[in-house]
């Protein structure tokens, strides 16, 4: 569905014409530029907006399919960027991600979004508050949208970041040290941190080009080079972020290798315990079990005091095991 369409003219929005071509056709005119917001279009929709502006068909595609990642393509009439915003669901602690593909032509920007993890009526408000940088033309969408989406990523990597502070006060408690369900818990993170990479690392090129950073950023169309200070901005943040993911990333490994040596650990002092108590029930078994097994010469058996000299033997020799575990810490 078409979400919203509006004509830009020195940065303030005027009345779209109902038809997209006379929209576009306003906003070259008037030196402004057009931008339609479409959320999870139909393929018979999005085909009228892709033969007014132009479209490449394999954008096109990958825009109604969704499931990108985070790229930048050049077309002859296009630029075509995919971003994947991220959003915390603090009731289960997860993270979701949505998609947002960017076309930006000449006097026209084209948005499609999938999901709802994706900031574009609040980057629309803005930039409608901001005149001056909306004035600069189609780059400034693109530039305001990446930049919500970045300082989005930082905000999710702070409530990761408590995430694993939790898990860190968990698996090293000195009473707890952990329960059966934290290495689930361990994993169901890192699954997160997965989910998180995906939309983050992958937009390091992108933003790269953008910012005219090395070789990569030469001529890259629809993009103003005055711009390119604004994306740097942007880049800075992206590496922050990733920095942060790859941070997050080592940690909970060396979480999760640390609660596995503590239930290793934790196993061993059990067997230990174990071991320990079967050696001081070995002890009584055999004596009994030699005097349960009926021979017919064992002349302490006539002994008046054989019976309490045994027991006494037990439990000399059993306080004796007992001392020499506990010294040994296996008790």
């Amino acid at each position: 569905m078409i979400v919203d369409c509006a004509v830009y003219r020195e940065g303030r929005r005027t009345k779209a014409p109902g038809d997209f071509s006379d929209a576009l056709d306003q906003a070259r005119a008037a030196g402004g530029f057009v931008w339609i917001g479409l959320h999870e279009p139909d393929p018979d929709e999005f085909d009228l907006v892709a033969r007014e502006f132009g479209l490449h068909p394999l954008a096109v595609e990958d825009a109604l399919k969704a499931h990108q990642r985070p790229k930048l393509e050049v077309y002859d009439d296009s630029l075509f960027v995919v971003l994947k915003p991220v959003a915390y669901e603090a009731e289960s602690d997860a993270v979701s991600s949505g998609e947002i593909m960017i076309f930006l032509g000449d006097g026209f920007v084209v948005t499609v979004r999938h999901g709802e993890s994706a900031p574009l009526a609040a980057v629309r408000g803005r930039l409608e508050h901001e005149p001056e940088l909306l004035g600069k033309g189609p780059t400034s969408v693109l530039y305001a949208i990446a930049d919500a989406t970045v300082d989005h990523y930082l905000e999710v990597a702070v409530e990761l970041q408590n995430d694993l502070e939790e898990l860190e006060t968990e698996v090293f408690d000195p009473e707890g040290g952990g329960s059966r369900h934290t290495a689930s818990r361990i994993y169901t993170y890192k699954r997160q941190i997965l989910e998180f990479r995906r939309a983050t690392g992958p937009l390091t090129m992108p933003m790269t080009r953008l910012a005219g950073i090395g070789t990569f950023g030469a001529g890259v169309p629809f993009v103003s080079d005055r711009a390119r200070p604004f994306f740097r901005d942007v880049q800075d943040h992206l590496t922050r972020v990733n920095d942060s993911v790859e941070g997050l990333d080592r940690l909970v490994s060396d979480i999760l290798s640390a609660h596995l040596a503590q239930m290793s650990v934790r196993q061993n002092d059990d067997m230990r315990k174990i071991s320990a108590w079967a050696a001081m029930a070995v002890v009584p078994t055999m004596i009994a079990g030699i005097y349960g097994m009926n021979f017919e010469h064992m002349p302490e058996l006539s002994w008046p005091g054989a019976y309490p000299a045994l027991i006494a033997l037990m439990v000399v020799l059993e306080v004796l095991l007992y001392r020499m575990f506990k010294r040994r810490g296996w008790m």
